[in-house]
């Protein structure tokens, strides 16, 4: 059912708007966080961008050949940018990281190495990184704490930080989960929803040298009191069945 043990192949998705000035140095240090691995390949979905964005991903797929590009026409957000990558990707295990270089692709090793040692028996689905020395502003720092608590409070996750953008996941378990717009914040719990187990790792987090953030508070806040309750509902609507003979 699940890809276990970690079969040394990995896709790296990584959603990006408008982000030209941080293309280039992030997959090369994706590119050196990988080579290690049997087989790997980095996919990019432009999620609408209207900058160069999209001239330089195929500037540097014309050198890196694990290098794949998704394109929207229109801008639809990141848990559908996040989705076109995991359906573009050939592998069995994903890889997300943010395309703001806040993420360091250098963690990956890291928690890939956790995911070898894990035993078929804990069906371990997903590796979460969590930015427990984040870089950011004070408030953008305090508001994420808040929420945090508040998530983890209702939903009972036990998941620190599921707004890292870093994680390793199935890809067969996540196209099982329900698509949502924004759902990509509550991966963890989803994922626990449908019986797999979540570990969370401490990652580097560094402060972004280029480009400025897509997101705020307004556009974060209101959608995700209204995604949170609805996924409270939706936890409570599982059944978890036992298979003993098919």
């Amino acid at each position: 059912m699940f890809p276990t043990p970690f079969d040394e192949r990995l896709a790296v998705v990584v959603p990006v708007k408008n982000e030209a000035d941080n293309i280039e140095p992030l997959v090369r240090e994706i590119v050196a966080a990988t080579t290690s691995l049997a087989d790997f390949e980095i996919v990019y979905v432009d999620d609408g961008s209207t900058d160069n964005t999209l001239a330089e991903l195929k500037r540097l797929a014309q050198e890196i050949p694990q290098l794949k590009i998704v394109r929207h026409r229109a801008s639809c957000g990141q848990s559908t940018a996040i989705t076109s990558g995991v359906l573009a990707a050939r592998f069995p295990w994903i890889a997300t990281l943010d395309g703001d270089g806040q993420n360091d692709p250098g963690d990956i090793p890291a928690l890939l190495a956790r995911l070898r040692a894990a035993k078929p028996g804990d069906n371990l689905q997903m590796l979460a990184g969590w930015r427990a020395n984040r870089r950011d502003t004070w408030f953008r720092r305090f508001s994420s704490k808040v929420a945090n608590r508040v998530r983890s409070g209702l939903l009972k996750d036990a998941t620190p930080d599921t707004g890292c953008g870093l994680k390793v996941f199935s890809r067969d378990t996540f196209l099982r989960l329900p698509y949502f717009d924004h759902m990509h914040r509550f991966l963890p719990a989803l994922v626990q929803r449908h019986g797999g187990q979540v570990v969370s790792v401490v990652v580097n987090h560094r402060p972004r040298e280029r480009g400025i953030s897509k997101y705020g508070l307004n556009n974060r806040l209101w959608v995700g009191i209204v995604d949170l309750f609805g996924l409270m509902w939706l936890i409570r609507r599982a059944k978890l069945p036992v298979i003993i003979e098919s």
